[in-house]
C-alpha cells in the first residue's frame, strides 16, 4: 500500500516550530510511506491545485495531510481528493498546528509530538475503506402541525417557495391563542387584525392552492425518514361544509342544546352547533359531539340541518371521522403551549374565590369576542375599583416551574394599560418576584405604569407567601396577604401563569419519536446553534412547543424551520447521505436492543422478523454511542472502526 504524506508549512505557523525535513527523516522506517511532500499553504488555491495535480500524477492508495484542525479544512481537502480521482475517505488529517506547534514551546518536543501524530494518522489510514455517499429520492412536500402564528408563518413561507404544505390543526379554528386576544404588547396592536393577513392568505392568498388546511385533525402515525415520511392523519368531521357555508348562523339559532364554551374557558355557553367565537376562521360553525343531542343521546334532532337556508347538503349529521395519509419530506411541529394549572397553588384561591382569573381567562373577558363582549364587571355585577395582578404564578419556583416564561411581565403591564384606559379611577397593584422586560420596546408599558399614581408594585420572595381569602364585609372582593404584614383589598385578581408544554405534547412526541426536555417541551438539537431542529432529522420545531417565547420569536422560528426545509429538500435534487454512519454486523448481533435505547437520534431500530438491530443511515449522525454501548461488539462505525482507532492509538503510544 502506497501512502502519500503532505506537510503544510502554514507559513511559519507550523514550519517555524517543526522542521519538515526532520519529520521526513523519521518516517523512513514506515514502508507504507511512498513519498513526502511539503507545501507553503495547502489550503490556498495554489496549494489545492498542487495537491490535486500531485495526487493525479503519483496515484497514491492513501493520503495523509499534516496541517491544521480538521474543522478548518478537512472538507476542502476531501473535495480536492475527489476531484483528483481518489476516494475522499481514503485520507486522514494530522493536526500539528493547534495541537502541536501552537501549544508546544520546545522545538524538540514539538518535533516528537508532530511525528507521533503523523505516524498515528499513517497507521490509521492504512485501514480506511472507500466509502460512497448514498443518494435518495426525496419528497419536497411538508407537514406543519399547528396553525398558530409560528405554524402559519412556516406554512406560507414554504408555499411561497412552491412547496405543497399539509397544515394540520387539532382545533376547529386557526390562529392559535393570540387570535383570541384583544391587543398585544408592546404596541397594543389588535391581535386578530395583525394575524388576519396570515390567516386570510391560507384561505385565499396567492399561494393558497399549495396549502391543504385540515382542522380538527391529529397526527396518529408517522413512518419513514427524512425526505420520505408517511403520515397518517385522523380528522374529526365538522359536519358543516366550510366552503359552501356562508356563516349566517341560522343553524346555531335553531339548535336546542348548549354547554359551556371551552373557547371562552367555560365562562359562556355555546350551542351544540356553533361558532367557537365571533370572527373565528374558518368562518363556519362546527358540531360538537359532546353537546349535540343527536350525537350524545341518540335522538333524531335535525333542527340545524332543516334551518340551513342553503339546503340539506351543507350540514351532514351522519359524517364520520376520516383517516388520511400524506407523503411528506419534512415535518414542522408548531403546536404551541399550555398554561400552568393554578389549582396547584391553592393559596391563590383559583376556583375557590370569585373574581380570581388566569391571564388567559382575563384576555377572553377583555376581548370583544369573549364571554362578556369586552365588558369588565365583577361577579356581583360591579365595576372593579381595584385590581391585583400576581406575576410569576408557577414560574421561578423549584416546586412548580423553575424557568421564566419571559412574556408574563409584559402582558401584565398590558393589562395595567388597558385597565387604566377603561377605568381612570382604578387602583392596580402588581405583586412580582422578578421583572423581566427584554427587547427594545419591552419597558415601554412598564415605564408608563410606574409613573402612574394609581399603580403600586410589591415584590414578594415566594409565591407561597401570598394568600387570598374572601372579604367578610358582604361587599365582595378579595383580601391578599403578602406574608410581610401587608394586606390589600382587590375587587379582581389576575394570575399570570407559567407557560408550559401543550396538552398532548407527550402523545405527539411518541408518535413522531422525538424527545422532550425535562419540562415537557419538544427538545431542540442544540439550544443555541440549532433551536429550530429536533433531534430527529427532518422534524423541525417552531414557536412555544419548544420553549416559552413571544409572538415575534415564534414567527422567526417558524421562518427558521422553513429555511431548514427549503435548504435541505430541493425539488429535483437527491438527498445525499453521509456514509460515516453506524452499521450492524448481523452475525454478531444478539438482539438485546441496547443500541435502540441509547441512540439519541432514533436512527437504530429492531427488525422483529430477523430479531436483529438495524441502522437507518438517513437518521444516523455517526456519533458512535451505539458502537460503544453494544455488549457484543456488533455495531461498527464506518470510518471510525475499532481497528482504525486501535491502530492509531497503538502507534501514538509506541
Amino acid at each position: 500500500m502506497r501512502v502519500g504524506v503532505y506537510f503544510c508549512n502554514c507559513g511559519t505557523n507550523i514550519a517555524g516550530k517543526i522542521n519538515p525535513e526532520q519529520v521526513k527523516a523519521q518516517l523512513r522506517d514506515m514502508p507504507e510511506v511512498d513519498y513526502f511532500e511539503t507545501c507553503g499553504f495547502l489550503c490556498s488555491e495554489d496549494g489545492k491545485r498542487f495537491l490535486a495535480e500531485d495526487i493525479r500524477s503519483k496515484e497514491p492508495d492513501r493520503v495523509v495531510i499534516a496541517a491544521c484542525s480538521p474543522r478548518d479544512h478537512e472538507a476542502n481537502f476531501m473535495r480536492v481528493l475527489e476531484n483528483a480521482g481518489l476516494n475522499p475517505y481514503l485520507f486522514q488529517m494530522a493536526n500539528i498546528r493547534e495541537q502541536v506547534a501552537w501549544v508546544t514551546t520546545d522545538p524538540e518536543r514539538a518535533l516528537s509530538k508532530g511525528v507521533s501524530a503523523i505516524r498515528s494518522a499513517i497507521a490509521r489510514v492504512r485501514l480506511h475503506e472507500p466509502l460512497e455517499k448514498q443518494k435518495l429520492d426525496i419528497v419536497p412536500d411538508v407537514l406543519v402541525i399547528g396553525a398558530g402564528p409560528a405554524g402559519l408563518k412556516a406554512a406560507l413561507a414554504l408555499a411561497a417557495a412552491d412547496r405543497r404544505v399539509v397544515l394540520v390543526e387539532k382545533d376547529p379554528v386557526i390562529g392559535g391563542k393570540p387570535v383570541r386576544y384583544e391587543e398585544l404588547f408592546p404596541a397594543m396592536e389588535c391581535a386578530p387584525c395583525m394575524l388576519e393577513p396570515l390567516m386570510g392568505d391560507v384561505f385565499h392568498g396567492e399561494h393558497a392552492d399549495r396549502v391543504e388546511l385540515l382542522t380538527q385533525t391529529e397526527v396518529v402515525e408517522v413512518t419513514g425518514y427524512y425526505g420520505n415520511f408517511i403520515v397518517k392523519l385522523r380528522q374529526q368531521s365538522r359536519h358543516v361544509d366550510p366552503v359552501q357555508c356562508i356563516g349566517c348562523g341560522e343553524c346555531v339559532a335553531a339548535c336546542p342544546a348548549s354547554a359551556p364554551n371551552e373557547f371562552n374557558c367555560g365562562m359562556s355557553e355555546r350551542k351544540g352547533i356553533d361558532f367557537p367565537f365571533a370572527g373565528a376562521l374558518p368562518y363556519a360553525p362546527y358540531l360538537d359531539h359532546q353537546t349535540c343531542t343527536r350525537k350524545n343521546r341518540g335522538d333524531e334532532c335535525r333542527l340545524c340541518k332543516d334551518a340551513c337556508p342553503l339546503g340539506p347538503d351543507i350540514i351532514d349529521l351522519d359524517a364520520g371521522e376520516l383517516v388520511k395519509e400524506r407523503n411528506v419530506g419534512a415535518i414542522v411541529v408548531a403546536t404551541g403551549s399550555g398554561l400552568y394549572d393554578c389549582s396547584a397553588l391553592p393559596n391563590l384561591g383559583y376556583g375557590r374565590l370569585p373574581d380570581v382569573y388566569t391571564s388567559y381567562e382575563f384576555e377572553r373577558i377583555l376581548s370583544s369576542t369573549g364571554p362578556t363582549g369586552g365588558e369588565l364587571v365583577t361577579k356581583e355585577g360591579k365595576l372593579p375599583g381595584s385590581v391585583a395582578i400576581i406575576h410569576c404564578v408557577g414560574s421561578l419556583n423549584e416546586t412548580h416551574r423553575p424557568y421564566c416564561s419571559g412574556v408574563c411581565c409584559q402582558y401584565a403591564f398590558k393589562f395595567d394599560h388597558l385597565l387604566r384606559s377603561r377605568f381612570p379611577d382604578i387602583r392596580i397593584t402588581h405583586l412580582y418576584r422578578q421583572l423581566v422586560l427584554p427587547g427594545k420596546d419591552g419597558t415601554s408599558l412598564y415605564r408608563e405604569a410606574v409613573t402612574s399614581h394609581a399603580v403600586d408594585l410589591i415584590r414578594y420572595e415566594n409565591i407561597s407567601d401570598i394568600s387570598l381569602y374572601s372579604c367578610n364585609s358582604g361587599n365582595g372582593g378579595t383580601i391578599i396577604s403578602t406574608g410581610q404584614q401587608n394586606k390589600l383589598n382587590a375587587d379582581l385578581v389576575i394570575l399570570c401563569t407559567a407557560m408550559i408544554a401543550a396538552p398532548g405534547a407527550d402523545t405527539l412526541a411518541e408518535v413522531l419519536d422525538v424527545s422532550r426536555d425535562r419540562w415537557g417541551f419538544f427538545e431542540e438539537l442544540h439550544g443555541r446553534l440549532d433551536a429550530a431542529q429536533s433531534k430527529l432529522k427532518g422534524v423541525y420545531l417552531a414557536g412555544t412547543c419548544q420553549a416559552p417565547m413571544d409572538i415575534q420569536q415564534a414567527m422567526q422560528q417558524g421562518m427558521a424551520a422553513a429555511g431548514y426545509v427549503l435548504a435541505g429538500l430541493v425539488p429535483g435534487r437527491k438527498l445525499e447521505i453521509e456514509p460515516i454512519t453506524a452499521a450492524v454486523q448481523t452475525d454478531r448481533c444478539g438482539g438485546c436492543r441496547v443500541c435502540v435505547a441509547v441512540c439519541p437520534y432514533k436512527a437504530t431500530g429492531f427488525d422483529e422478523e430477523s430479531r436483529k438491530s438495524a441502522v437507518n443511515p438517513v437518521l444516523c449522525h455517526g456519533c458512535g454511542t451505539c458502537v460503544a454501548a453494544c455488549p457484543a461488539g456488533a455495531m461498527e462505525g464506518h470510518h471510525f472502526t475499532s481497528a482504525e482507532i486501535t491502530a492509531e492509538l497503538e502507534e501514538a503510544l509506541g
